[in-house]
């Protein structure tokens, strides 16, 4: 008996243990694959420019594994478009790294010496009259020094009514200052003609298509990288700044390729399907057909695209406030147009004439053509000797986009004709930019405008992730230039975006480890 009920001990002592073994198994079974699926959740990113590639890229690095790209666009860049031409490249889209202190394009790129720069500033160019009489270049750089020193004046002002336009300010500030007697003697035409040419040449550089769109506090909030604000890539092209960061250049040595088979081309999304639910995926479903599932989607697309689209592409809705940033913001319309010539037909020192309009040839210029009074400039580009680079912004540059090449060759040519002071040759070649009209992109490049300020909708909220309800996990995000707050419209802004998103996933990720029981 004795012995019998030892035995009974025993087994009912293995079984517990074999019991307590088992349920010891599934719960760190269990823990382990909450663990996996938190050190390696599934992430798409959508849009394969800058701030996509540099998110994408920064992820991989940061140790996540399952790591997607989806792009529109047959090719990747988004708003950075270089393409072969003649013995070099051409940019179609950012053409310039502007500044070198924190700069990310700078400073991931100098080290390779791929920069070349010139001495020109293409917002100080000469002036040439309609009829091709060049205005003194003294005349020009103090009308210029005016207009700069009232945008500052502006900056440090706070006289005007809330929700005043630049443009509304600067013209007010401009008017007054020559209707003071000791400024009288400067023409009254050069100096009304010129506030217009001016104001043109600093909407190419906003974005926008006239300054009564832009919001003064918005506008200053901008922080220019200090250094040369026209660096130029002397070969490759800006796309080499997305080789950069994929390490796929310089080529050779440790050369690799961190986003290699996780680039989708062709692909764009047709529906964002997302309910904020614990555990619930993303479901993006394209318009190929894929259904593709996320924990985590990075939406990149351009802010065009956004306002155009968000309203059908994400369902359900997004939230109210997030929907009010999307429309309050606004994209802008920058154009080039690109055209060569045999040889050129200008001076070897020649670095490039803004266009000023005599006020009786504006007013006479044909109806049917007053899309060419927008052309800003024309510039020569080193690494293109025998190309002449136009520029033109807004709802011209929109309209531009609607009409034949053959009709926009024409028109350029005849300005060329009219306001340069020498002999213009056929071109040979003619290329323009179609920003606007593309729906993968909608625009150039963002700006804050008075509306967004009226609204008190800001870049942090175009940024502003949404969360699931429970644990706060970042199920969409946003990247790209307009979601930055100090260097939107640029490139190295737009990269800064994408970092800025992969970190905060990382984060996420990061803290869930740390607090996750064992």
């Amino acid at each position: 008996m004795e012995g019998k009920t030892s035995t009974k001990i025993s087994r009912r002592i293995i079984l517990t243990l074999l019991y307590l073994s088992f349920t010891c198994f599934q719960k760190c079974e269990s823990t382990s694959d909450s663990l996996s699926s938190i050190s390696d959740p599934s992430i798409v990113v959508i849009g394969a420019g800058a701030s996509g590639i540099a998110a994408a890229t920064k992820l991989v690095e940061l140790g996540f594994h399952n790591v997607r790209v989806i792009e529109a666009e047959n090719r990747i860049g988004g708003r950075i478009h270089t393409i072969p031409f003649r013995t070099n490249v051409v940019e179609l889209g950012a053409q310039w790294c502007h500044g070198e202190k924190n700069n990310a394009v700078y400073e991931m790129a100098e080290k390779f010496d791929l920069f070349g720069r010139t001495l020109s500033e293409y917002n100080r160019l000469d002036t040439v009259w309609s009829n091709g009489t060049i205005v003194p270049t003294n005349v020009s750089n103090h009308l210029m020094e005016i207009f700069q020193k009232l945008i500052k004046e502006t900056k440090s002002s706070k006289g005007y009514p809330e929700g005043s336009s630049l443009g509304s300010v600067l013209r007010k500030s401009y008017m007054d200052f020559f209707a003071e007697p000791e400024n009288t003697h400067i023409e009254h035409e050069l100096a009304t003609q010129f506030f217009k040419m001016y104001s043109a040449s600093e909407c190419a550089s906003i974005g926008c298509s006239n300054l009564t769109e832009v919001s003064i506090p918005g506008y200053f909030t901008y922080i220019e990288s200090e250094g040369n604000q026209i660096i130029y890539w002397k070969e490759r092209g800006y796309v080499t700044i997305l080789d950069i960061m994929m390490k796929k250049y310089p080529e050779g040595g440790q050369s690799t390729n961190l986003l290699e088979n996780r680039i989708s081309l062709g692909k764009k999304a047709k529906e964002i399907i997302w309910d904020g639910r614990k555990n619930s995926k993303v479901l993006i479903k394209t318009e190929d057909g894929d259904d593709i599932e996320a924990d985590h989607v990075i939406a990149t697309m351009s802010l065009g695209v956004l306002q155009e689209s968000h309203s059908k592409l994400f369902n359900p809705a997004l939230p109210p406030e997030k929907a009010r940033a999307i429309e309050s913001w606004q994209l802008g319309t920058v154009d080039k147009m690109l055209i060569e010539f045999e040889k050129p037909f200008w001076p070897s020192n020649w670095e490039g004439y803004t266009l000023l309009w005599r006020e009786n040839d504006e007013l006479n210029f044909p109806k049917e053509k007053k899309w060419l009074l927008d052309v800003i400039a024309f510039h020569p580009f080193p690494p293109q000797p025998n190309v002449l680079f136009g520029w033109i912004t807004g709802t011209s540059a929109r309209y531009m986009e609607t009409l034949p090449e053959e009709e926009v060759l024409e028109g350029i040519m005849f300005l060329l004709r009219k306001f340069m002071p020498w002999n213009v040759s056929d071109s040979i070649s003619f290329k323009r930019t179609k920003w606007y009209s593309n729906p993968n992109f909608r625009g150039s490049y963002s700006f804050v405008p008075v509306k967004a300020e009226k609204a008190g909708v800001t870049a942090k909220d175009l940024s502003k992730p949404i969360t699931q309800q429970a644990g706060g996990l970042p199920v969409l995000l946003f990247a790209g230039e307009a979601t930055n707050d100090h260097s939107y419209s640029t490139v190295h802004g737009a990269i800064e975006t994408g970092w800025r998103e992969a970190d905060r996933i990382a984060s996420f990720y990061a803290k869930k480890n740390t607090t996750q029981p064992l």
